[in-house]
């Protein structure tokens, strides 16, 4: 198994996995649209390309991806974050390492570029994602809480 930076002509296989995690998401309750953002992942997954906040585990073929870089807020902090913004393995390769790698080589590539904490997000319900964090030393530091609201008006299609 090898992690490494994806060439352009990778990005359509990366925006499939993306697919497929924000799909897999749903079943802890992620609100993301799965398909109604290929477009827009399809996008971020090349400036990620061009900008090196992109890793690819092959083995030999694309079994997981990470994207990551510095937070982009506008408010001044006592210390610089780096965003793991997605980890995701296909499920049949979970448990043999990949998604270790491919963690460790983002928080590696992040405090390269001056990070001093790394700050990623879990779904509240995916206990597995929950316990691969604390395991690499995440600590929960942060809590978003989320209400539905009844009507009719804003919903929209489920694409899964």
């Amino acid at each position: 198994m090898e992690v490494a930076p994806p060439g352009m002509d990778e990005a359509d296989a990366v925006t499939d996995a993306w697919v497929d995690l924000a799909a897999g998401q749903r079943q802890y309750g992620s609100l993301l649209r799965a398909e109604a953002n290929r477009e827009a992942v399809r996008e971020a997954v090349a400036r990620s390309i061009v900008t090196g906040g992109l890793l690819v585990a092959y083995d030999p073929d694309l079994v997981g991806f990470v994207m990551f870089g510095p937070e982009s807020g506008t408010y001044e902090q006592r210390a610089e974050k780096g965003i793991v913004e997605n980890l995701y393995v296909v499920p049949e390769r979970r448990g043999e390492g990949i998604g270790t790698a491919l963690l460790e080589a983002a928080e590696e590539s992040l405090a390269a570029d001056g990070a001093e904490v790394i700050s990623l997000d879990a779904m509240a319900d995916n206990e597995a994602a929950r316990r691969f964090y604390r395991e690499h030393g995440y600590d929960p530091n942060r809590v978003t809480m989320t209400r539905p609201v009844e009507s009719d008006i804003h919903s929209k299609p489920d694409d899964g």
